[in-house]
């Protein structure tokens, strides 16, 4: 089998809504290589984002549904395809690349595919993924940086875990990526990546408690690091923790010039002058590097600021603070996945 079926899945991943662009390298075919089998490149590339039952994949493949079904769940445990079940039937779709495939490869990670990747997203494939709108990710504001009348409901984060039954937490994929290229500049912990769900799931490795969930939310931001999650309001099953120097999506801004790479806050940060006495904990905190230091003071840049709240909970003198931006300028995300993406399908001109 050729190279062929890699390019077919490479043209089916960016027909998706979350997109996965072409390079003037064309190094996504060494990287998909790196992940399917020629096998499984040659099914998933026949996929689309449409949910379907196993008949019709069958049909379109030429193999009998049973073994269709067999491939299928298999490459649905590797993260490769999604499926659900309804009316009794299992359902089958093409799983994105970035959120889905490549988050499930992170006990894949190895020298090789670190590198894969980070040439992908410096030649293109960081602009095509995170500069369409509406962005893969938001962010949402440190738990204690908000006043909780101005807060809205999509943003309480603690609530968001509040509401779920069944709890893991993994190491950040982003930071183990930077470990084998061994370019890494923070010292954040790993293992603070969070999923959740609102089904009561038995026993799996990595399973933790909604209190040990709470904590590494608590750890989080006392160290410094950004909530992330779907840029959705319903079903969100999880809170990434971010740093400026490894995670994709937040170097978007810092290393790809990519300014709405992530969804902001319908918050941004402020400083009284008069109370600030220029410490500079904020501006180490800021991990996209919206707070500067002039005359002594620090000052906030609106256009970068992504509303975070680490600089208010930072501040030992409670000069900084969050504020809600103004109704007008208020961006709510969208209802739920799907509308999620047709909008971004709509934006993209597909």
């Amino acid at each position: 089998m050729t190279d062929d079926v890699y390019e077919k899945l490479a043209d089916a991943l960016d027909a998706l809504p979350n997109g996965f662009p072409r390079t003037p390298s064309n190094v996504e075919i060494p990287l998909l290589k790196k992940i399917f089998s020629p096998e499984e490149a040659s099914l998933a590339s026949q996929l689309t984002r449409d949910m379907e039952i196993v008949a019709l994949i069958a049909e379109r493949i030429e193999l009998p549904a049973e073994e269709t079904q067999t491939r299928l769940m298999k490459m649905a445990k590797r993260g490769l395809v999604w499926f659900d079940k309804k009316d009794r039937k299992l359902r089958f779709r093409l799983a994105p690349f970035i959120v889905g495939i490549y988050e499930a490869h992170l006990e894949n990670m190895d020298h090789e595919f670190a590198h894969l990747i980070e040439e992908y997203m410096a030649d293109g494939g960081a602009v095509g993924i995170m500069k369409p709108q509406p962005s893969i990710h938001r962010v949402v504001p440190a738990q204690s940086s908000v006043k909780t009348e101005w807060i809205l409901p999509y943003d309480d984060v603690r609530k968001i875990l509040l509401a779920a039954k069944s709890f893991r937490v993994r190491d950040c994929i982003c930071r183990v990526q930077q470990d084998y290229i061994g370019s890494r500049k923070c010292d954040f912990p790993l293992k603070n990546c969070l999923n959740f769900s609102t089904v009561e799931h038995p026993g799996r490795p990595d399973d933790i408690s909604l209190e040990e969930a709470l904590a590494i939310l608590e750890q989080a931001e006392e160290i410094g690091l950004v909530h992330t999650v779907s840029n959705i309001i319903k079903d969100i099953f999880y809170v990434c923790n971010c740093c400026g120097c490894c995670c994709a999506i937040l170097r978007g801004i810092t290393d790809w010039g990519i300014e709405n790479s992530v969804a902001y806050a319908n918050y941004f940060a402020a400083i009284d002058a008069e109370e600030c006495d220029g410490c500079g904990i904020c501006i180490e905190r800021c991990q996209v590097n919206a707070v500067s230091e002039q005359d002594g003071i620090a000052v906030v840049d609106l256009k970068r600021c992504i509303g975070c709240g680490l600089c208010v909970t930072g501040c030992p003198n409670h000069s900084a603070r969050l504020q809600r931006k103004p109704d007008a300028e208020i961006i709510h995300p969208p209802a739920d996945f799907a509308t999620w993406e047709q909008e971004r399908l709509l934006n993209r001109g597909l």
